[in-house]
């Protein structure tokens, strides 16, 4: 039974969905002592922020296949080190995505109707309404920096409250923003038309200052600023001199350069609002956040593909039509690299049919997860398999075409070249209602064959007696067919014969076979895909 360790508390309902099918054990994740000799032989790790994950821990964990991040940041995770060693990462990228929206509009409505500074004061024994006047939202212009899932919901709703909204970022189309009733504007004009600001940003070298002294004198005096991202976006010190000005008319933080902190220049103006980094703080967000990571984890440990990893070179969900497609491209990668008797030179993944509609780059990956499983040491995942093909220099391609074949609604075709210049190709296909996996054709050869775990395959001079033979031989060596197919392009030339077995064929047996038989290759394939 796999082993995952919780190495900090989990929603409840996460713990449910891995209970059952896998052991649980639990660690105190902060305490290094405790963590590294629990992590030794678990198969998962899930975290959340007081966690350190690094390559000391990675090396420790020699069975580990998944670290978990219960939530969005991955700062406690060494993402390159877990990628080296096959290791996946995922996250809850969309778990905290309202609970940071609704916090960055509470900063607003907070600063707007300066709301903390008058609780406080009427708490110490004042009423003094005329102290804590405050402006109306509607009909002003919200300005987003950053049109990112966040920012979409902060626009929306804020457009529900009358505002006029603007939005900067670079990598949103006109298009997609007009569908969002947000117009699009450069960085300036934002700065300069904009009431409110508010920033949904990811921390980049791009993005650290984004808004600094310069850029705060280019807005409208009075100006509400809020950013409820990440520190660094906003120059604390540049705010806090706008603010104490009365350029900057208030501002809502939740973010700091320096987390925790208790020291910032905002802190004394009564005009910000400042929180101790409280969006995700909501219990709705923690528990999507455990419940999304115990789903990843149960995905990655059952072999199937994980669309919150982190760090696989396929993002996104994957199709209901291409799924099924997933152990047939992985066993089409074993089957080629036992064709190929070694490791090619440059491989392609090409796959045509009505799949093709669909994003199949996750198709290319279990192709190469197939092709490397047996011919390195080392575990080989959907993570670490790109970079396997890279470390050796082999080159990878995907090839796409709605167009299917002849005789298929969809197939997927691994071929390559290999050192010598010999071309090695199989193509497969699902059959029917039941999605049955076939093997189609062989080097140019049709063929009709299942993937099954032992295979053998003979290219030989096409004449009579040669199947007998084989089988007698076969038979000596107590091994079963369970299928024979011979493929041949034209009467008297080359065969391909194609064997189902029972057990695999030993190495000495197949040389003995070919040498019988006068066949110009022998191979022997075990399929031994998740």
């Amino acid at each position: 039974m796999p082993v995952v360790l919780v190495a900090e508390e989990l929603s409840p309902a996460g713990l449910e969905v891995l209970s059952g099918d896998f052991e649980l054990r639990h660690v105190d994740g902060a305490d290094r002592s405790a963590l590294l000799p629990a992590i030794a032989d678990v198969d998962a790790v899930i975290v959340r922020s007081a966690t350190k994950i690094d390559a000391e821990a990675l090396a420790a964990a020699s069975r580990l296949k998944v670290v978990a991040r219960a939530g969005i940041g991955l700062d406690n995770v060494d993402v390159a080190a877990a990628t080296q060693r096959g290791v996946m990462v995922v996250n809850a990228p969309t778990s905290n995505i309202v609970s940071a929206a609704e916090h960055a509009i509470a900063l607003l409505l907070a600063v707007a109707r300066r709301v903390p500074a008058a609780n406080q004061s009427l708490r110490g024994g004042e009423w003094k309404r005329s102290k804590f006047s405050g402006v109306e939202l509607v009909e002003k212009t919200l300005g987003v920096v950053g049109l990112g899932r966040i920012g979409v919901l902060v626009a929306q709703r804020l457009a529900g409250f009358g505002m006029k909204v603007i939005a900067y970022d670079p990598y949103v189309s006109v298009a997609r923003a007009s569908q969002l009733g947000v117009s699009l504007v450069d960085l300036d004009e934002l700065l300069q038309r904009s009431d409110v600001i508010t920033i949904h940003l990811p921390k980049t070298p791009e993005t650290l200052g984004l808004i600094g002294a310069d850029e705060l004198a280019r807005t409208k005096p009075g100006v509400i600023i809020v950013n409820a991202a990440r520190g660094g976006l906003v120059d604390e010190a540049a705010l806090a001199e706008s603010v104490a000005s009365g350029h900057v008319g208030g501002a809502g933080i939740d973010v700091f350069v320096t987390e925790p902190t208790t020291a910032s220049p905002l802190f004394g103006l009564d005009n910000v609002v400042v929180t101790p980094h409280l969006g995700a703080s909501t219990q709705e967000a923690q528990d999507k956040a455990g419940l999304a990571v115990a789903r990843s984890v149960r995905l990655a440990l059952q072999g199937e593909f994980v669309p919150d990893a982190v760090n696989v070179q396929a993002g996104g969900v994957v199709a209901e039509d291409v799924r099924p497609g997933l152990p047939l491209a992985e066993k089409l990668g074993q089957l080629f690299s036992g064709l190929a008797g070694g490791l090619a030179a440059a491989i392609t993944v090409e796959v045509r049919g009505e799949i093709a509609v669909h994003d199949v780059s996750v198709l290319q990956l279990a192709a190469l997860k197939g092709v490397f499983t047996d011919v390195i040491e080392e575990q080989v995942t959907y993570v670490n398999a790109p970079l396997l093909a890279k470390e050796r220099g082999v080159e990878v391609a995907l090839e796409t075409s709605e167009e299917g074949s002849r005789d298929y609604r969809n197939l997927v075709t691994v071929r390559g070249v290999l050192a010598d210049g010999t071309p090695v190709s199989v193509s497969g296909t699902l059959v029917g209602s039941r999605q049955v996996e076939k093997i189609t054709a062989i080097d140019g050869f049709e063929v009709d064959i299942r993937p099954e775990a032992h295979l053998a395959f003979f290219r030989y001079e096409d004449r009579p007696g040669i199947v007998g033979a084989v089988g007698a031989l076969l038979g000596e060596a107590n091994i079963n067919i369970a299928s024979a197919q011979v493929s041949r392009i034209q009467a008297g030339g080359e065969a391909l014969m194609s064997l189902s077995l029972d057990d695999a064929v030993a190495p000495d047996i197949l040389a003995d076979i070919a040498k019988i038989i006068g066949a110009s290759y022998a191979r022997a394939v075990s399929i031994q895909a998740e």
